[in-house]
């Protein structure tokens, strides 16, 4: 099982920002993470997993760890009827980063994922790691 913790950041919205993901995996521990210019921090959000899970190359059993309910809700209620209606949202209208929804939209796909919601900032120390990482690419910009 691969248990992976994800976080996005995003100094100002939208402003610079930044992405990262704690991936455990066969006893071993991997960070990564990256810093974007003039994002918003649901670009960031979206960008954690989606970097983590191509960084998977066989398909495993994965669990998610987000405190995004954006990320959360999103691919595993919303992408279902946003695709159904065309990549529009209930209101008509087109749906916000469309483009990395569909590259999470077929990550996910590829592997058997659990995407768990976690609280943020409520003592999760894998959590706080995963949160210090993207607020610190945020700032590396």
């Amino acid at each position: 099982m691969i248990k992976i913790y994800t976080d996005g950041s995003c100094l100002n919205n939208p402003g610079n920002g930044g992405w990262a993901a704690i991936i455990y995996f066969n006893n071993e521990v991997k960070k990564i993470s990256g810093s974007v210019k003039d994002t918003t921090n649901n670009k960031m959000e979206l960008m954690a997993p989606i970097k983590a899970l191509q960084t998977i190359e066989e398909k495993q059993p994965i669990e998610i760890y987000t405190d995004s309910q954006y990320v959360r809700l999103g691919i595993t209620d919303w992408v279902h009827k946003w695709i159904k209606n065309n990549w529009l949202t209930s209101k008509k209208e087109p749906v916000k980063n469309k483009e990395l929804w569909i590259q999470l939209y077929d990550l996910n796909k590829s592997h058997a994922i659990k995407w768990i919601w976690i609280k943020a900032h409520a003592g999760n120390i894998l959590n706080e790691e995963v949160d210090l990482l993207a607020k610190q690419a945020a700032e590396s910009n």
